[in-house]
């Protein structure tokens, strides 16, 4: 009876990481997930992913198969396969370079036309800054990036850097938080949460598909 009681909790969230072509989107996620950097940059063919497991609390253990996006434009035809039953996604820009700001729209509205929560709202997604780090990163006014992400729709913007291993854990910690509220939100409205993937194999990561002034005052925000 008492292990009944002190049964964990699990579950297991699909969460999509997209953005432009070398913005750091592998290097954020080794650092997540391995705590890990190298300055080795290799171009990701189709999709790569990678499991995260976190202790949310004394009763609950969440799991995140977090989906790497290949940045190519060419791969923009598979992007809905790539997405099916995602329940969170983080678009991520290069701080040095401001055309992949730009490119942010384009992903954002990619992922809202294809790929949705059972209640029919969008998914909710992230926006991360990378690079912080960099000489020539470049941080916006936070009311900049503040009404951004209220146009765009993204629960909050972060500034990070893989490198330094800075802001990352804060940003993915306000999208699981995002995540859980919207999958509670479902079950009080008798909607089924929906959108969980169950995983294939007990491996941590795998391959699929063919294949930022620096003096910020403000690092990250929610919409």
């Amino acid at each position: 009876m008492a292990s009944s009681m002190n049964k964990r909790r699990e579950r297991l969230f699909k969460v999509i990481v997209t953005g432009d072509v070398a913005t750091g989107k592998s290097s954020i996620i080794k650092r997540y997930v391995h705590d890990v950097f190298s300055t080795h940059y290799k171009a990701t063919i189709g999709v790569d992913f990678s499991l995260k497991a976190l202790q949310w609390d004394d009763d609950m253990v969440v799991r995140l198969q977090l989906w790497d996006i290949a940045g190519q434009e060419r791969f923009g035809n598979m992007t809905r396969v790539f997405y099916k039953e995602a329940v969170g996604g983080v678009v991520v820009y290069d701080m040095s370079r401001n055309q992949t700001l730009d490119s942010v729209r384009r992903w954002k509205k990619d992922i809202d036309e294809k790929v949705l929560m059972n209640d029919g709202r969008p998914i909710p997604c992230i926006l991360i800054g990378n690079k912080s780090d960099l000489p020539a990163s470049v941080s916006r006014p936070a009311a900049e990036m503040d009404a951004l992400c209220q146009e765009l729709g993204f629960v909050g913007w972060f500034e990070t850097s893989a490198k330094n291993n800075s802001n990352i854990d804060t940003a993915m910690q306000t999208l699981v938080s995002r995540i859980l509220e919207r999958h509670a939100d479902a079950a009080q409205g008798g909607v089924k949460s929906g959108n969980v993937v169950s995983l294939g194999s007990s491996g941590q990561s795998g391959q699929q598909g063919g294949a930022q002034n620096k003096q910020s005052q403000k690092k990250s925000g929610c919409c």
